[in-house]
């Protein structure tokens, strides 16, 4: 099983919609896998997608230690799950975001992916899932402020003890002004992953709130999509099974997180 926090500097890089459509892509190719909504101010995942059925209950109430996490996640009916969080400011106040360490701790042996949709900008909400993952992904536009941030994020990463995977370029118009990806590779000294174009099939698809990987898989962006997220999926060393070494395995990373030697 592997944690990847899905990260960027600012808001509005597609970060969210990068983290629904690769979940989308993960179960496409039969692995089970998670996307979790820890933007707890700014929720929205839960406006992008269809749930087989909408629960009263969101990572608000996990967190808030109000409500147990098998009642939150919702499935979808392509076989992605969800942990969505709600959108109602008291619900935020009351989360601890602390507690995503428990929650993950909790279902660390029933997923082979889990995608953490983190918060834009350096704050206590968006550090918290950086230091709880396996690995980070960052999301940037081809533009110098979006990287610029994206710097600030991943030097945040690198102190927390967490490596950064690789960078996604979104929304790429390749009009005159933009980054190209060796300057970006270059500037933020992490490799690139993919670049998806800019493409109208994404808002297109999230009218329907289906993911452009499922409603139209042939578009530009919906085959870069899967193609980052056949990568993933390549990477990823899933011969150790066993839900004793998969729990293990997180509670190492857990206690060095909370600066415990083992």
């Amino acid at each position: 099983m592997t944690v990847y926090t899905i990260a960027s500097g600012k808001g509005g890089a597609g970060k969210s919609s990068f983290t629904v459509n690769t979940g989308a892509a993960l179960s496409a190719l039969g692995l089970k896998t998670l996307v979790m909504d820890f933007d707890i101010g700014m929720a929205n995942i839960s406006l992008m997608i269809t749930f087989e059925s909408l629960k009263n209950v969101s990572l608000h109430e996990v967190l808030a230690g109000k409500a147990d996490i098998s009642e939150a996640i919702c499935h979808t009916t392509y076989g992605m799950d969800v942990l969505p969080s709600g959108i109602s400011i008291s619900g935020f106040k009351q989360a601890d975001p602390e507690k995503l360490r428990d929650v993950i701790w909790q279902i660390v042996d029933q997923y082979e992916f889990i995608l953490i949709d983190a918060p834009a900008g350096i704050s206590k909400e968006s550090v918290v899932p950086l230091a709880v993952c396996d690995e980070v992904l960052l999301i940037v536009n081809p533009e110098l402020p979006s990287i610029t941030d994206a710097m600030k994020t991943k030097l945040m990463a690198e102190i927390v003890g967490r490596k950064v995977k690789g960078v996604v370029i979104n929304r790429v118009m390749s009009t005159k002004g933009e980054l190209g990806v060796r300057k970006i590779e270059e500037l933020l000294e992490v490799p690139i992953l993919g670049a998806i174009p800019n493409d109208r099939s994404v808002m297109k698809a999230m009218a329907f709130k289906v993911p452009v990987v499922l409603k139209e898989p042939g578009s530009p962006a919906a085959k870069k999509l899967k193609e980052i997220a056949g990568k993933l999926a390549n990477l990823e060393v899933l011969e150790e099974s066993g839900v004793e070494k998969k729990k293990e395995r997180f509670l190492e990373r857990l206690l060095k997180t909370l600066g415990v030697k083992t």
